[in-house]
């Protein structure tokens, strides 16, 4: 199993992916080993809406991009890599860092979040 300290360059890892976000995105949680953003307020489900997240968790680290739940096209061409670390509709687990898929991740992030603005899901701050 991997130490505590491994997760913690994974979670630093992935927490940057979403950093470039934070201006267009509410910082909700910001915490050693847990970090969340939500999108702007939705009228239809009274709520702010939850974006991404990053958390350290016992056996992996798991990163939540809530796009690809609502926008499952988003998923389409992903490749074996990063779809053999799906869990569920919008989480992926990571126990180390690979470059390669990390990087796939970056992009599909990109998308998500500008799938998030033509949809106008995201805060008015963007």
């Amino acid at each position: 199993m991997r130490s505590k300290t491994d997760f913690q360059a994974v979670f630093e890892r992935l927490k940057n992916i979403l950093a470039p976000f934070e201006s267009r995105l509410k910082v909700v949680v910001n915490e050693p080993g847990n970090y969340s953003l939500n999108a702007g307020y939705s009228e239809e489900y009274k709520k702010d809406i939850f974006a991404a997240a990053v958390q350290i968790r016992k056996n992996y680290v798991s990163y939540h991009l809530m796009p690809v739940y609502m926008f499952p096209d988003l998923l389409d061409g992903i490749s074996s890599g990063l779809q053999k670390r799906m869990q569920g509709k919008s989480c992926f687990n990571f126990t180390s860092i690979d470059e390669e898929i990390l990087g796939e991740l970056a992009s599909l992030t990109q998308k998500g979040f500008d799938r998030f603005r033509e949809e106008h899901l995201l805060s008015a701050r963007t």
